[in-house]
């Protein structure tokens, strides 16, 4: 029988030189939703940017980086130990002839390396199942703060990550200290968050230990919470960055051929992946009379109720807006004196969200394909968005299609 885990029971090796012998679920689900993406620095892409992109500094092949997904997605998997990684990481380095990178001159850099590879994924991904575990609505209920753990097996402490642990600090779940603090906070930080009843929570504001600032190789300047090392001031899983698409629009990975190796392997050459959503819909409901197009909006968040409306696993799914629903809905949903509005273009920015956040219905299947459809409906600042969507179930263009939106105030 598979090994039932209770959200405040899940733990990992501490040291980070056996194995993690105690996967889950949400772990795994993280690691697999991450695409594969080319870089030439750690730090070519930061923060929660990491939730969404499966990096390893210097690796630009994407044969050589689908390896290394593989294998920590493995180690995740199964609870493989850094002696087993290590092996692995040889065999990868091996069979792609990778060079050129940091620590492959001794036997001690290439040992770091595998570490480093190791342990940042499987921490990062633990701290972002664990996220969601500690964010299921149920525990919400009865362990509404969080208490933060410092782990005292680490060499080296960080001394404010004694101090919060120490005290120790717990606040509110969704306090905004934990966007920043939530561990790891570091290369090799071990600490922790387990979930406490409100009698636990002594009052205490979040603790304010100042900031401090970095510098990157482009000239950017960023400031950190002290305590925090560059690059880790955010709560892994959390989605309170980036999404995905922001990421390649705003070109905040800073490697263009990466770019275009991820997204051609992952969305179809033939999407517009880089326009301004509202400025997309906006031409398209001025102008009807241009070729059709579509645009890709990003890849569904929440496959797990939306498989449960229309039995579609859409894990790793585009989102997709085509320039037709767009038209259909100029022509079908404009006002009609019963509460119900025409979509403007910024109303197109927040489809993602009716998606993600909203309620999810089975809708009535398309007459001449088949296809399957479903009904997405959310309430923003008093108005009802109602979007259908169509799940696009080829081998190559798997995706959700908007079909129509619609919008009115109150819930009529």
């Amino acid at each position: 029988m598979p090994l039932t885990l209770s959200p405040t029971q899940v733990a990992f090796n501490a040291r980070g030189d056996g194995g993690f012998s105690m996967p889950f679920a949400e772990q795994v689900a993280f690691l697999r939703r991450k695409l594969d993406l080319p870089t030439a620095h750690w730090d070519d892409i930061l923060k929660a940017a990491h939730d969404r992109a499966f990096v390893v500094a210097g690796a630009l092949k994407a044969d050589l980086l689908a390896d290394f997904h593989a294998a920590v997605l493995k180690t995740a998997a199964e609870g493989k130990s850094i002696q087993w990684f290590k092996k692995e990481f040889e065999r990868i380095v091996a069979r792609n002839g990778w060079q050129g990178w940091t620590g492959e001159d001794t036997p001690e850099g290439r040992d770091w390396r595998a570490r480093v590879i190791y342990r940042t994924n499987l921490t990062t991904s633990h701290a972002a199942g664990r996220h969601a575990q500690l964010t299921d609505p149920e525990l919400l209920q009865t362990r509404p703060y969080w208490k933060y753990v410092h782990n005292d097996t680490v060499q080296h402490p960080r001394e404010l990550h004694q101090a919060w642990g120490r005290k120790p600090v717990v606040l509110k779940w969704n306090d905004p200290w934990w966007h920043t603090h939530y561990p790891p906070n570091g290369w090799g930080c071990r600490c922790r968050v387990v979930a406490v009843r409100e009698e636990e929570y002594p009052g205490d504001p979040a603790p304010d230990d100042g900031t401090w600032t970095k510098t990157d190789r482009y000239g950017v300047t960023h400031e950190i919470p002290k305590g925090i090392d560059y690059g880790w001031d955010y709560a892994p899983g959390s989605k309170t960055d980036v999404a995905l698409r922001t990421m390649v629009q705003d070109k905040l990975i800073r490697y263009p051929a990466a770019i275009t190796k991820a997204l051609s392997r992952d969305v179809n050459r033939y999407i517009n992946a880089h326009e301004d959503i509202a400025g997309f819909a906006a031409r398209y409901m001025v102008v009807k009379s241009q070729p059709a197009e579509t645009l890709w909006l990003g890849f569904v968040e929440n496959p797990a109720p939306i498989q449960q409306a229309i039995g579609v696993d859409t894990t790793g799914y585009l989102v997709i807006l085509p320039s037709d629903a767009v038209n259909h809905v100029v022509k079908h949903h404009e006002w009609d004196g019963e509460g119900q509005r025409l979509a403007t273009p910024e109303d197109y920015q927040r489809i993602q969200d009716v998606l993600s956040k909203g309620e999810i219905l089975p809708g009535k299947p398309n007459e001449l394909t088949g296809l399957k459809r479903l009904v997405a409906k959310w309430t923003i600042d008093g108005e009802l968005f109602r979007a259908i969507f169509e799940a696009r179930t080829g081998r190559k263009n798997q995706a959700l299609a908007l079909i129509t939106l619609a919008i009115k105030t109150g819930n009529r």
